[in-house]
C-alpha cells in the first residue's frame, strides 16, 4: 500500500513537473546550431525560419554556425546538449545520411528527439554558360564522349550536392570527375570562373548566379518545378524517370526532450508556417514549406536513413 502511495506520489510530482516547464519554458533564448557555414543554403534556409518564427511568437532564438565534417561537428554536439531544450539543431540531410556514409559518423538517430519536419527545396544542376549543353542530355553525351573532361564541383565529401549526383550518374551514367569543395560557395565560383564544369546546390543559393546568368542552369532536382526559377525544368521532365532528390530542413534537439518541450516548440513553429506570408517568403528562395509535427518528422527520418544507405551501399561511397 504505502509503495503505491509512493507511486502514485512521483507519478503527480512528475506531471507537475512537466506542466512547470511547459509553463517556464523558454525562459531565455533558445541556441539553435546551423551545420554549415553562413551563406550556404542551410544557413540561409534555417536563418529565414528561425526569424519569422521569433518574429509572429514569443520564441527567440540564437543561430550559431557549426560548420565542418559533412555537419557532423553540429550533429554531435547537439546530440550531447542537456535536454533542456535550450540547445537545438536545425537538422539537414546529412543527419539521415552521414551514419551510413562516414565510419564513424559520432552520433545515431536514436540521439535527437524529432520536433519538427519544416521545410524542404530541391538543387539545381547548373554549368559554366559556355559549356556545349542547353540540357541534361547534353551534359551526358558530352561526358560520354570524353570520360572525366566534365569537372564536377561538389561543396564537399558526402554532401547533399555530391549524393544528388551520385544518383544522377547512377540513372544515366553520366560521367565525370569529381572535385569536392569545403563549401558550396565555393564550388559555385569555380564554375562561374570556368575552372569547373557543373555543379549541383541548393536552390536558396543558386537563385542570383542562374538569374543573372553567372551559371546555367539545367535541371531542378525535384519531383516539380519551383517558382523561383519557374523556367527551370525537372530531372524527370528531360527523361530521368523516378529522379528525385531534394534537401530538407528539421528542427531536432537531443533526445529525451521532455514532450512538454517538444509540443511548446512545435506549436509555435506550426503557427507560423502555416501563415501565408512565411510560405511566400521562402517560395522566393526556392523552399517549400512542409510543416509536419514530431510523429512525421521521425518517420521521414528513418525513411531518408533506410534510403540513403541502400545508395550509399550501391555506390560504394565512404568519407573517414
Amino acid at each position: 500500500m504505502k509503495r503505491a502511495i509512493a507511486l502514485l506520489v512521483l507519478t503527480i510530482m512528475s506531471l507537475l513537473h512537466g506542466a512547470t516547464c511547459a509553463q517556464d519554458y523558454p525562459n531565455r533564448p533558445i541556441r539553435v546550431l546551423i551545420p554549415f557555414p553562413p551563406g550556404g543554403g542551410s544557413d540561409i534556409a534555417s536563418r529565414t525560419i528561425l526569424e519569422l518564427v521569433a518574429r509572429n511568437t514569443d520564441l527567440q532564438f540564437v543561430a550559431e554556425n557549426r560548420a565542418g565534417a559533412g555537419g557532423n561537428i553540429a550533429f554531435v554536439a547537439a546530440a550531447g546538449a542537456a535536454p533542456d531544450g535550450y540547445t537545438l539543431l536545425f537538422a539537414t540531410p546529412g543527419l539521415a545520411i552521414n551514419t551510413s556514409l562516414y565510419r564513424n559518423a559520432g552520433f545515431t538517430q536514436a540521439d535527437f528527439t524529432p520536433i519538427a519536419l519544416v521545410a524542404e527545396a530541391p538543387l539545381v544542376l547548373m554549368i559554366r554558360p559556355t559549356l556545349a549543353a542547353t540540357s541534361v542530355n547534353d551534359l551526358i553525351a558530352l561526358s560520354r564522349a570524353a570520360p572525366d573532361a566534365i569537372r564536377f564541383g561538389s561543396a564537399g565529401n558526402g554532401s547533399s550536392s555530391h549524393l544528388a549526383s551520385e544518383v544522377l550518374k547512377s540513372m544515366t551514367n553520366l560521367q565525370y570527375l569529381h572535385v569536392p569543395y569545403k563549401s558550396s560557395i565555393a564550388a559555385m565560383s569555380d564554375v562561374v570562373a570556368g575552372r569547373i564544369d557543373m555543379t549541383v546546390q541548393p536552390l536558396s543559393e543558386s537563385i542570383p548566379f542562374v538569374r543573372d546568368g553567372r551559371m546555367r542552369a539545367l535541371a531542378l532536382t525535384g519531383a516539380q518545378r519551383s517558382p523561383a526559377l519557374p523556367n527551370v525544368p525537372t530531372m524527370q521532365e528531360q527523361g530521368v524517370a523516378g529522379y528525385s532528390v531534394a534537401t530538407w530542413y528539421m528542427l531536432v534537439g537531443p533526445a529525451q526532450l521532455p514532450a512538454s518541450i517538444v509540443q511548446r516548440l512545435q506549436a509555435g513553429f506550426a503557427k507560423v508556417l502555416a501563415m501565408p506570408a512565411t510560405k511566400d517568403v521562402l517560395a522566393e528562395k526556392g523552399i517549400g514549406v512542409i510543416n509536419g509535427g514530431p510523429a512525421q518528422a521521425r518517420t521521414f527520418l528513418a525513411q531518408q536513413a533506410e534510403r540513403w544507405a541502400e545508395i550509399i551501399r550501391k555506390s560504394a561511397i565512404t568519407v573517414d
